[in-house]
């Protein structure tokens, strides 16, 4: 797989399972490590006709891919005592920094906040912190702000839209994620992706939901709006917006939902209906 990726430099794919406390290490972890993925794109975005508490939420969580928690790097050091260690590297966060203000320039975002726990973490998170605010010195143009993690999540949840690009290290990215997928309607309609310098990855947030596998119950909503993505990251752009145009008429319609939507459509009765809004027929 990661020599097709290699070859390809993109690739489009579906969640994997990672065992709770035991078993094989993450492949997506694993995935993004040897790929170098550094930098996890999720746009966080109302969808027309989904309803939530909240309306046109607009945010982009820049999140770094490949180290923090996410490192792995665990031992126990006597009987019920266990270490983790979590990494924070200039290298990795200069880039991902990098990536982040330039995303921001590109789709004319407003303002990039920097996300950490600095006043706690002083040597980690005060490096990351550090690092983001050295690369906002070289966007005058951008303003640049900053929040607690903690303060972040319940600002989220009081009012979303007062936030544009958030850079976030590893496991506050994961989690933040999630808590701005259900903003917007749930894990079944943010798409991401995982961007390097030599190769991108796409998939939807999710996970993996093996107790559903064959039942037609899944929302493919979040990975056709992730190859939206892959479409744009290619600059097919035309293509792109047919396909996001085809996925937001079919969820604004109404007529057609998957049940973690309100709706009874079978994961193919909702492909069929985007195909036939792609195509006009």
């Amino acid at each position: 797989t990661l020599a097709a990726i290699r070859s390809a430099k993109v690739a489009l794919k579906g969640p994997t399972t990672t065992p709770s406390g035991g078993g094989h290490v993450s492949a997506n972890v694993q995935m993004r490590r040897k790929l170098d993925l550094y930098a996890a794109i999720r746009p966080i975005r109302s969808v027309p006709g989904v309803p939530t508490p909240y309306r046109d939420v607009d945010f982009v969580i820049v999140r770094e891919n490949t180290e923090g928690l996410y490192a792995g790097l665990e031992h126990e050091v006597s009987r019920g005592v266990v270490v983790s260690m979590k990494v924070v590297s200039e290298a990795a966060t200069r880039r991902l920094a990098k990536a982040a203000f330039a995303y921001a320039r590109a789709h004319k975002r407003k303002k990039v906040t920097v996300v950490h726990k600095a006043n706690i973490l002083k040597l980690g998170d005060g490096l990351f912190r550090r690092l983001v605010f050295e690369e906002a010195a070289a966007h005058p143009d951008i303003p640049c702000d900053e929040v607690l993690v903690d303060a972040l999540c319940m600002r989220l949840v009081r009012d979303p839209c007062q936030f544009d690009v958030l850079v976030l290290e590893n496991l506050y990215g994961d989690i933040v994620s999630d808590l701005g997928a259900g903003l917007v309607g749930g894990l079944g309609i943010v798409p991401g992706a995982n961007i390097g310098d030599h190769a991108a990855v796409f998939e939807a947030v999710h996970g993996a939901a093996p107790d559903i596998a064959g039942k037609g119950l899944a929302n493919p909503t979040a990975l056709l709006k992730s190859a939206v993505l892959m479409l744009e990251h290619l600059k097919e752009h035309a293509a792109a917006k047919r396909l996001g145009d085809a996925v937001d008429e079919v969820l604004g319609a109404g007529k057609v939902r998957t049940g973690d939507l309100g709706g009874k459509a079978s994961t193919a009765e909702f492909t069929q209906a985007v195909v036939a809004a792609v195509t006009g027929k």
